[in-house]
């Protein structure tokens, strides 16, 4: 395949370029289970190759970056979890200082969700956040989520919705959009490819870069699906099919950014 045109900036610029994506639907299938989840094989070697030529290659993700890790294992890749909360340093996660006072609370809600909800998957991300997963029993969504916003309140936390599944974390202003922000400094091109709400607020992100002359390049990428909010592939710059139309992307712009000379 030829590399789509608004990447192509990207692919002549790579030593001022920095790659982000997100995980789940992204580079890896949506799955019932997300403990099951697996990044595509091909999806490792692009990223692999990519480091090789770019900037910054990060995963940006609301999976702990523990998982991530674990789940991708490419060197030189930059981990960023949590939806911005966590990051991966020198292979030590750390966790954004401004949650740690929350987090005894996160760990009697995530009690108080498996009381409430047993029949339901909860999945406790290290602590930091915990998520209830109506996939496999999507008759349950109202329910589920009137108990999350009612625990929600009486813990002083926040709600973060997501695909078929509702979190609660700590109250800080930490997002995708904010993670992307720190990961572009010193960056004059990027692009961000996801497929779920919360990749709008990575979207947003590169667009207020690069209308206050902060980036040059700015590429939104939706990974579509019959899931893709409307709003997320109403807002890309270029729209792939699914996490194969992604690596099929990422894997040419690092052919294309390792023709280009130096």
């Amino acid at each position: 395949m030829s590399l789509p045109a608004p990447l192509l900036p990207l692919a002549a610029h790579p030593i001022d370029t920095a790659v982000l994506v997100d995980f789940d639907g992204s580079i890896s299938a949506i799955v019932d289970d997300p403990a099951a989840a697996r990044v595509l094989p091909a999806a490792r070697d692009a990223l692999a190759a990519l480091i090789e030529v770019m900037a910054t290659v990060a995963v940006v993700s609301g999976r702990p970056v523990g998982f991530l890790a674990r789940a991708i294992d490419v060197p030189g890749l930059t981990l960023v979890g949590q939806y911005g909360l966590e990051r991966m340093v020198d292979g030590n996660a750390v966790v954004d200082a401004r949650a740690e006072p929350y987090l005894e609370a996160i760990a009697a809600a995530a009690d108080d969700v498996e009381r409430e909800l047993p029949d339901l998957l909860v999945e406790r991300k290290a602590g930091v956040a915990v998520t209830v997963h109506w996939r496999t029993n999507p008759e349950r969504e109202d329910h589920a989520v009137e108990v999350v916003d009612r625990l929600a309140r009486r813990r002083g936390l926040t709600v973060y919705p997501t695909k078929m599944a509702r979190e609660l974390r700590p109250p800080v202003p930490a997002d995708k959009g904010t993670a992307v922000e720190a990961l572009l400094e010193g960056s004059r091109h990027a692009c961000f490819a996801g497929d779920d709400r919360g990749d709008l607020d990575a979207f947003a992100a590169l667009a207020r870069l690069a209308s206050s002359g902060r980036l040059d390049d700015a590429v939104r990428i939706a990974v579509g699906s019959a899931e893709t909010p409307p709003e997320l592939l109403a807002q890309a710059d270029l729209v792939v099919d699914g996490p194969a139309g992604l690596v099929s992307v990422l894997d040419e712009l690092a052919r294309a950014a390792t023709r280009t000379p130096r």
